[in-house]
């Protein structure tokens, strides 16, 4: 393969298992022809060493031939040339921490602009930017850890079993998170308690509604019934009823009426996430990008951003980004939404995840790459979505990425990301008052999912559920970092410890958007690092 730039050098040793010292690389990627440089190089340096030195580039290899072109490419018109240290920029998302939660307490993520005038023009601009930062140094590969849960084979026949099995798992799963709170009693066993009884049920909300004067009956259902609880407009836990959602499971606790026949809640009770939760981190100092909503095919997609992203990922700069979480709509698809073949630049769907492979092929080599689907992509609509069929993998082969299901569990050196495309926010915000759930705030409905440890609570709705033999979509474990997409917004915050970012999206404003008053955050690049959790924000438009 062509090495004409020090950071494709890099990256071929990087490849075949070789740290390098800089200068060694600069001697390679100087000489007439670097590709056969590094075969006559390596041929000759000793089995046991792991490191490439210059002393074992200058013993084989006459670098006098192209040290002059070196120096010109290395030179002030090289792009990107300027100071290498990020600009800072104001903040472009509404979601600033000190705002979003009340133990966000977390100062803001710094928002920078990417490679200041790098070279869009394709794949190959890398070099420029590669070249003029000093060149990304290679990971190690021996110190890279990951691991992804998540993909599923489909059981659900569709049957009406189906659907009970799938809301008996979910409601023992967010139970047991439950009983811990309150005395809880089965709905039966409350029925046949006498009027002025102290009680609590743990139960899956089937009703909402509320009577002549103002008040909230919500009717809970287990197991073994359902029975109405009514909670008074006057009190405090009033505002607790605005946030629940049909078919999400929480526990109450009260005293019933002189008749026995309805409890009057005192306290109610999410699933939650503890306030007590310590995340877990890396050991060592290594970074993760979070991206989303590429939408390759579309006439909107923006290229240029994608090539600065890239550039900037052979930097320097870039040195501790080890990981790329894609979560989902790599491309664009076919048949979305009325009139979506007027705003497509590519109409084939195989040839737009081509395409997209040839855009991952930018990202360095010795990245991971974790991707799942979206609703935009060729699987199912209906959540939880499985992982890209063979077909699909075989062709985005680029990297030999990782694929898994929608929603899955990322661990990347012990940290658990929780990747979730984000249909389920659509319906969240629908539902919720804009205190509690916007667009423009992306993140806030997103603590909705993490209070309620489900990321699509609701069925029936705008989000298509697969009835499967388990609920596959309930947060059994608390995750260190959430990670989700979908509304084409960036936000970030800290609720009760969880890292929590929607990572916007890689496509300008459609028409099909403008008309439904979406105005994306396009082409930003979360950066996590692992070991802290603290997050930068780079912006590539």
């Amino acid at each position: 393969m062509p090495l004409e730039t020090p950071v494709h050098v890099a990256n071929e040793l990087a490849r075949r298992g070789y740290n390098a010292d800089p200068e060694a690389v600069t001697l390679l990627a100087s000489t007439a022809d670097p590709g056969r440089a590094l075969e006559r190089t390596l041929e000759t340096v000793p089995d046991d060493a792991v490191k490439l030195t210059a002393a074992h580039v200058k013993e084989v290899v006459d670098t006098r031939s192209r040290s002059n072109a070196s120096s010109d490419r290395a030179g002030s018109n090289a792009p990107g040339s300027t100071d290498p240290t990020p600009v800072e920029d104001p903040p472009v998302s509404t979601g600033n921490p000190a705002t979003e939660s009340e133990d966000a307490g977390d100062a803001a993520p710094v928002e920078t602009k990417g490679v200041d005038g790098a070279d869009t023009a394709g794949s190959d601009s890398s070099a420029g930017a590669g070249t003029t930062r000093g060149g990304r140094a290679p990971a190690d590969p021996a110190q890279q850890s990951v691991s992804v849960e998540g993909d599923i084979s489909s059981t659900g026949t569709g049957e009406y079993s189906d659907f009970v099995a799938v809301f008996r798992d979910r409601y023992e799963k967010l139970s047991k998170q439950l009983r811990g709170r309150v005395n809880h009693r089965p709905s039966d066993a409350i029925e046949s308690m006498p009027g002025n009884s102290e009680a609590a049920m743990v139960g899956m909300v089937s009703d909402i509604r509320s009577t002549a004067s103002g008040h909230w009956l919500v009717e809970l259902e287990d197991t073994n019934g359902t029975f109405p609880c009514l909670v008074m407009k006057d009190r405090d836990i009033a505002e607790l009823v605005e946030e629940l959602l049909l078919d999400e499971v929480i526990a109450v606790d009260g005293t019933l009426a002189d008749d026995g026949g309805i409890l009057f809640v005192d306290s109610l009770y999410f699933p939650e996430i503890p306030r007590t939760y310590e995340p877990s981190t890396a050991d060592r100092e290594v970074e993760a990008a979070l991206i989303s909503d590429v939408h390759v095919g579309s006439q909107e997609f923006e290229a240029d951003a994608w090539h600065r992203f890239t550039d900037w990922l052979h930097t320097a700069d870039a040195d501790r980004v080890e990981y790329l979480l894609i979560a989902g709509d790599m491309v664009e698809g076919v048949g979305v939404y009325p009139g979506q073949d007027e705003e497509l630049d590519i109409v084939d769907l195989y040839e737009q995840y081509e395409r997209f492979n040839e855009y991952l092929k930018e990202v360095p080599g010795d990245m991971e790459i974790i991707m799942i689907p979206g609703n935009h992509d060729a699987v199912r609509l209906a959540e939880p979505q499985p992982a890209f069929d063979e077909e699909l993998r075989d062709i985005m082969s680029a990297h030999d990425a990782r694929i898994s299901g929608n929603p899955s569990t990322a661990t990347v050196e012990g940290v658990d990301v929780l990747m979730y495309h984000g249909v389920s926010l659509d319906e969240v915000i629908a539902e919720l008052p804009d205190e509690k759930a916007t667009y423009d705030e992306p993140h806030k409905p997103m603590y909705q999912l993490l209070k309620k440890r489900h990321v699509a609570p609701q069925f029936g709705g705008q989000t298509r559920l697969a009835p499967e033999e388990k609920d596959h979509l309930v947060m059994e474990t608390v995750p260190d970092i959430f990670h989700s997409g979908h509304v084409h917004k960036l936000g970030y915050g800290k609720y009760h410890n969880v890292l929590t970012i929607n990572s916007g999206c890689w496509q300008a404003q459609t028409d099909f958007q403008e008309r439904m008053n979406i105005d994306p955050d396009v082409a930003y690049a979360p950066i996590v690092s692992l070991d802290t959790l603290d997050l930068r924000i780079h912006d590539f438009e």
